[in-house]
């Protein structure tokens, strides 16, 4: 591309993304010097369309940030009431008691939320501040000035789609430059990602780990709606095929949201981990309530779980990773939209300090230190051996060894010290000749959905005349390797049913629908052989989340 000439725009600080991470940066950079120029850059048609998270929002962040928020009309009402939590079985469940776990996993203080609204109401925050904010600009490519970061490339549009080369009605996109670039895109982001492996930022460090979270928005009886009331469960239906868990939380207007989590590091090809979710709503107790009711939204999104021990080097010259792009997730907590605003607001006061000092370009170390020894470190440091407990012993022994060793973590002790994660996910997965598939009920239409008709409920779109933005690095290995040695999972990995096996044996042809997109990253994790990378698509292409 580096024939292509572009208008470049310079800003102090170029931020991507607009989730809670890159909002608070925002945010921050302006009440601490209003002087200074600040874009944030968002791929979705508008702030919000892209957010997807559970959410139960621990406000510790916000009263970091905006210890005024509650005066400020956020669109942050539900407090939690009830706390419950649930091993299931085929027909039953077992309540656990709360007074065993430990106290960071209360949900006393904390609120259920809608992520897009939250980010949609902190957008005008920022732009009330004078942060200029352009959503539909995909930020597609980095800028760089010698070693450094020096920008990102957001607006291009017109590529070819046969060929990806610039075609007719080719628009360039403009550079925006800054003194710091800030990626805040997300779990498993484009740029991150590229920024990761050229700076070698996971050198000594576990690799990532991740779990596919897919979620449903119910409207049910209003008589079974318990406002602010919070469910969890493990257990029934994955078992030893998979970790992994749901969560169902009451919000305003007799909405419930119904959530599902499945850990990527499962070995088992055959594993449908869509269709698992969708039999997890046949389970009696979650059958009841949701009887009666209707199915009004739904999404996917990839999560991170690697916690303390996967956090990469967050700095390198002239740019720094936010929130779920540098993974500070709190896993058994489900929480990580606290630490998302806490990393943000670090980042900031790190570049304004430094471009107060006259640096700019610099590695902002300061803001590395902040996270691994601040807030954020302490909250993912306690619970550190909770995911690779799941990972090497599974569900029961992690329950208890996990439970022990963060009740010891609450005192400063450890009953576990560190352990390591293994394998990534992808890595994690073994070849079809040593399990077996999986029957799968077929969806009723009430309670259950196939993927293609949930995804309409997604509200994804993308200008179908624009190159596939997910690449295969060789297109031949989907038919060639994954087919016969993996059963080409690829198929039911993804929760948008992107990817399909046409035909059989020789004739068997592999097709990418990507129109059906929902921007969620599994497939980027997940592929056995790593063939798959994901890209941005065209500005505003993707899921249009109303109020996930």
């Amino acid at each position: 591309m580096s024939e292509i000439v572009r208008e470049s725009m310079e800003y102090d600080v170029v931020i991507v993304g607009a989730g809670p991470s890159g909002l608070s940066a925002a945010i921050r950079l302006k009440q601490l010097d209003p002087d200074l120029s600040v874009v944030v850059l968002e791929k979705g048609s508008e702030v919000g369309a892209h957010i997807l998270s559970g959410a139960v929002l621990d406000p510790s962040g916000l009263d970091a940030l905006l210890p005024d928020w509650r005066q400020m009309d956020a669109p942050i009402k539900t407090e939690v009431t009830h706390d419950n939590f649930y091993l299931l079985g085929p027909a039953g469940q077992i309540r656990i008691p709360n007074f065993p776990m430990p106290p960071l996993m209360s949900n006393h203080g904390n609120y259920i939320v809608s992520m897009a609204n939250v980010c949609r109401w902190m957008a005008a925050v920022a732009e009330g501040l004078g942060v200029e904010i352009f959503p539909g600009m995909a930020a597609s490519h980095l800028v760089f000035d010698g070693n450094r970061v020096a920008g990102v490339v957001a607006g291009e549009f017109g590529l070819d789609p046969a060929t990806g080369l610039p075609g007719d009605g080719y628009e360039p996109g403009m550079e925006l430059r800054g003194k710091y670039v800030f990626l805040s895109e997300g779990v498993r982001g484009s740029l991150a990602k590229q920024v990761i492996e050229k700076y070698d930022l996971s050198k000594g460090h576990c690799p990532q780990k991740f779990g596919l979270g897919m979620k449903e928005i119910w409207e049910i009886d209003p008589a079974k709606h318990k406002l602010g009331t919070v469910t969890h469960t493990m257990g029934w239906p994955l078992g030893s095929n998979a970790g992994g868990g749901s969560f169902i939380y009451h919000l305003e207007n007799n909405q419930v949201y119904v959530g599902f989590v499945v850990h990527l590091n499962y070995k088992n090809p055959y594993l449908y981990p869509y269709a698992e979710f969708q039999r997890f709503k046949h389970h009696p107790m979650v059958a009841e309530l949701l009887k009666g009711g209707k199915r009004v939204a739904y999404g996917a999104r990839a999560i991170s779980e690697g916690g303390w021990q996967s956090i990469p080097k967050m700095v390198a010259p002239g740019v720094a990773l936010l929130g779920c792009s540098a993974g500070l997730v709190n896993v058994p907590r489900i929480k990580g939209n606290h630490n998302a605003m806490l990393s943000g607001k670090a980042a900031a006061e790190a570049a304004h300090a430094a471009i107060k000092a006259g640096r700019m370009g610099d590695e902002l170390t300061a803001y590395e230190t902040e996270v691994r020894q601040g807030a954020i470190g302490k909250d993912l440091k306690k619970v550190r051996n909770v995911k690779p407990a799941w990972s090497k012993w599974g569900l029961t022994a992690s329950l208890m060894l996990g439970g022990a060793d963060m009740w010891a973590n609450t005192f400063g002790l450890t009953v576990l010290g560190t352990l390591k994660h293994g394998k990534n996910d992808a890595q994690a997965t073994e070849r079809a000749d040593k399990h077996k598939p999986i029957d799968y009920p077929k969806p009723d239409g009430v309670l259950s959905f196939d993927r293609l008709t949930n995804v309409a409920y997604s509200f994804t779109n993308h200008d179908e005349q624009q190159p596939a933005h997910l690449k295969l690095k060789d297109p031949s290995v989907p038919i060639a390797v994954n087919l016969p040695l993996y059963a080409e999972p690829a198929q039911r990995y993804c929760p948008a049913g992107v990817y399909e096996v046409l035909g059989e044996g020789a004739d068997a042809t592999f097709r990418i629908n990507f129109q059906n997109c929902v921007h969620c990253k599994t497939c980027d994790i997940k592929d056995p052989s790593q063939n798959i990378v994901w890209t941005t698509p065209m500005g505003g292409g993707g899921p249009n989340y109303p109020n996930m």
